[in-house]
């Protein structure tokens, strides 16, 4: 069984980092000392759970991570500084920070250095996460010992719980719009004034007309989705909107 860490130091290694086409070696004091820092740690950049839902959902929250006083939010995995700058860019996570294990000493020093040889993937870290203060592991969750690659507690979700039981999850909004359309821009104005962040789909860039027809009876623009309800055009945005405002004031 792997040993819960909590209330005791990280390890102290040395990270071999790449950072604008140069080697920067960052020491675990010079990360962790006196900030709060949340970490992931997953068995490998670019394989499927940790491209598809680990990375994006933790990328999505930061800002509420701040919220709770967060000073930074790592991936860790042991890939080296190409593979890690490389996967960061492919998953658009401008907000977390990837740090490179290559040799898997963290990951050692963490008692979570396991054998995926069946795999050909050699030594890679467990899946987990915890709670950093100032180089001491707060609180840890650590997946399962199951076959496989278990995700059930070291996801961003448990996490911020775990900060703020009470937490408000943003919303999943998609706004499927078109190029010249000005209730698309209405529809985008009035979700950036609300302070809710939004994916844009635009035709035929990201999606055609068909893709419309098959997630919507309505073919007019924009089509807003929020948290996979339809929500309709500008105008149905509005009012919900509206109605959104009169339920927090109550």
């Amino acid at each position: 069984m792997f040993e819960n860490l909590e209330g005791k130091r990280i390890p102290d290694v040395t990270f071999r980092t790449r950072q604008n086409h140069e080697w920067v070696n960052l020491t675990s004091e010079e990360i962790f000392a006196g900030k709060s820092v949340v970490i992931f740690s997953l068995p490998g950049a670019f394989t499927p759970t940790c491209s598809s839902s680990h990375v994006p959902r933790y990328n999505q929250l930061v800002p509420k991570f701040k919220e709770q006083g967060i000073d930074e939010v790592i991936c860790v995995s042991v890939n080296d500084a190409f593979v890690m700058n490389e996967w960061k860019r492919a998953q658009n996570a401008d907000r977390v920070t990837f740090l490179p294990d290559g040799n898997g000493e963290f990951s050692d020093g963490m008692g979570l250095l396991v054998g995926k040889e069946d795999l050909g993937f050699g030594r890679r870290s467990w899946r987990y996460s915890m709670l950093v203060r100032d180089g001491v592991i707060e609180k840890m969750f650590i997946e399962p010992e199951e076959p496989g690659d278990p995700f059930q507690v070291s996801d961003a979700d448990t996490m911020l719980t775990y900060l703020d039981p009470g937490c408000e999850f943003p919303y999943d909004v998609s706004v499927f719009s078109r190029d010249g359309c000005p209730f698309c821009v209405r529809a985008k104005g009035l979700l950036t004034d609300a302070g809710i962040e939004f994916e844009e789909l635009v035709l035929n860039r990201d999606y055609t007309d068909r893709t419309l027809r098959a997630v919507s009876t309505n073919t007019t623009y924009p089509q807003v989705f929020i948290n996979g309800q339809l929500i309709g055009g500008s105008d149905e945005l509005a009012d919900w909107l509206t109605k959104r405002a009169t339920r927090n004031a109550a």
